[in-house]
């Protein structure tokens, strides 16, 4: 592992492990060269390793701050690879608070979000994408989810990771061999061994990060704002979707005046909708900042739905014009909704170069095509087995990596530059280390614990 990250493992850090408030129980945890004094000067003794052992928790004055249990796990066989204690009692916060205050007077420090977390990376006890993996399973919003972020914990995507930059290093060593020890019969990089070793590389690179795409959206989700003119029923398509009265809907235009959000699930897959201020020309300074509010959700969103009223035969028209610059570059569906009015059947098809979907919000009908097509904008399969967890950054070190291989080859077949191929190898050696923190810098690890919770 490269890295320079500055880190103490002389210190010893403590933390709440559970969520802050009122509970069944609350655990304080504790790693570092102190926890044997600390475990002694609270419990009265060292708890044998790996066992609950029931005891009180005493304050300096020998005072019982609480009772509960304590479990001790010995280095190198715990979590942070170091001596680590963990106290579990009652998750009232007052008590909580008095015994992380008994612990860290006994020289332990406040620990950082994640501290915990770095510490087993540093330690060698997870990789990096396995460390992250287990805030990803912290924040799972969907079964789905939380499988394969357990299963990218247990070392999958890191496995995979592995065998491809293996793959990587194989090539790297035939071109440079071939470099160095030229035979004077056969021309090695002439040939179509290595041009076909690259092919096979790319390949496998895209298929790998189909897999994180799809991991990515685990986690991420896929924002999806609904807009268009007042009264053409995005409140009613988010109470629908959303399977509750998420939205007031009323036959007066405007009701909506500001953005409204909800999470729902899709088949596993996140999807955060964004119900929006109608879309018109407006003096009410109220209603004008609600459209303003609108635009702006729109520029950021993964996909519009422009919602147009099946009914108004001008409706779709004028829809486009409102909708303007701010989704010039989002993708766009339309949805005819109020099909209930006009007897269309429900469906989707493409026209002018975007999705038309046909819906009744009102009865539902041809909601099952629209989630079935916001999978589909996405790739996204459910029931995927095989998923794993993965982050933006993974997508982007995947296309780093793919990026020089392609490079380097592209310099093969125009030059036979065996060199300029190696050298592109090498670097997408270093872009895959950095998905699993073989290559790394403080300021990337930085950010990926702060992230985290404390106490984990």
């Amino acid at each position: 592992m490269i890295s320079c990250m500055q880190t103490s493992t002389d210190e010893t850090i403590a933390a709440l492990a559970t969520p802050p408030g009122r509970g069944g129980i609350g655990i304080v945890r504790v790693s570092g060269p102190l926890v044997r004094q600390i475990a002694a000067a609270v419990l009265g003794r060292l708890p044998e390793p790996r066992y609950a052992q029931a005891g009180r928790f005493h304050e300096s004055d020998g005072s019982t701050i609480d009772t509960g249990l304590a479990l001790f796990f010995p280095a190198p066989r715990s979590f942070t690879g170091e001596d680590t204690l963990e106290l579990h009692g009652h998750g009232g916060p007052v008590v909580c608070d008095m015994l992380l205050a008994r612990v860290l007077a006994l020289g332990a420090r406040a620990a950082r979000p994640g501290e915990f977390s770095e510490r087993a990376f540093l330690n060698d006890k997870l990789d990096l994408a396995q460390a992250e993996a287990v805030a990803d399973l912290i924040d799972s919003g969907s079964a789905a989810a939380a499988r394969a972020a357990m299963r990218s914990l247990q070392g999958e995507f890191s496995s995979r990771v592995r065998a491809l930059n293996e793959a990587v290093t194989t090539l790297r060593v035939y071109v440079e061999s071939a470099i160095d020890f030229p035979d004077e019969e056969i021309d090695y990089l002439s040939g179509n061994e290595v041009r076909d070793r690259a092919d096979d590389l790319l390949g496998r690179f895209d298929e790998l990060a189909r897999a994180a795409r799809q991991g990515c959206l685990l986690q991420e989700g896929m924002t999806v704002v609904l807009a268009g003119r007042p009264n053409v029923g995005k409140s009613t398509l988010l109470n629908r979707l959303a399977g509750r009265e998420a939205a007031i809907v009323t036959a007066v235009p405007g009701t909506t005046r500001d953005v409204l959000r909800e999470r729902i699930d899709i088949d596993g897959l996140p999807l955060h909708v964004i119900d929006t201020a109608g879309l018109r020309d407006t003096d009410d300074v109220i209603e004008k900042e609600g459209v303003r509010r609108s635009r702006e959700q729109i520029a950021q969103a993964d996909r519009v739905l422009l919602i147009v009223d099946a009914a108004d035969p001008q409706s779709d028209d004028e829809s486009r014009r409102l909708l303007d610059e701010s989704a010039r570059d989002v993708p766009l569906t339309i949805v005819r909704n109020k099909i209930d009015l006009t007897g269309e059947q429900a469906g989707v098809e493409q026209r002018n170069g975007s999705a038309l979907l046909r819906i009744s919000a009102a009865t539902g009908a041809g909601l099952e095509e629209l989630r079935a097509h916001l999978e589909a904008c996405v790739g996204y399969r459910s029931g995927d087995a095989g998923l794993l967890t993965a982050r933006r950054r993974h997508l982007d070190a995947l296309a780093t990596a793919r990026a020089h291989v392609e490079a380097g080859r592209a310099e093969l077949l125009a030059s036979a530059a065996g060199d300029l191929l190696a050298e592109e190898l090498r670097l997408a050696q270093r872009a895959l280390g950095e998905i699993t923190g073989e290559v790394t810098s403080d300021a990337l690890l930085g950010r990926i614990f702060a992230s985290f919770c404390i106490g984990k």
